[in-house]
């Protein structure tokens, strides 16, 4: 099992657009895919609390990973939905993304 930790990066004023674009269409898109979300956290103090989306998503391995973000990247659902809610700019400035292993002793494997 890996784990991806996706760090999103807001635009000032455009945190309540990407939850909702998470919130309204995003979500399903994952399920349709096998993008499992383990959860969601906004950062409420810290040095980007103004507007930081942090994610965990779970896998099986590093290939079931690509798998699914292939399959989800080309969703012409998700194409749409991407550029109608990006009508008025981006509403994520970067993106970070790290894959995690668990530890031998990790409670989470």
């Amino acid at each position: 099992m890996i784990y991806e930790h996706r760090t999103y990066v807001i635009p000032p004023g455009r945190m309540g657009e990407i939850l909702a674009r998470f919130r309204d269409h995003t979500m399903r898109l994952f399920q349709r895919h096998g993008i499992e979300v383990v959860g969601f956290w906004v950062t409420d103090i810290g040095p980007r609390s103004y507007g930081e989306l942090v994610y965990l998503c779970r896998f099986s391995d590093l290939n079931a990973r690509q798998e699914a973000w292939e399959r989800f990247r080309n969703d012409p659902e998700w194409i749409e939905v991407k550029q109608r809610t990006e009508a008025n700019g981006p509403i994520v400035e970067r993106v970070e993304v790290k894959i995690l292993v668990p530890t031998d002793f990790s409670p989470m494997q």
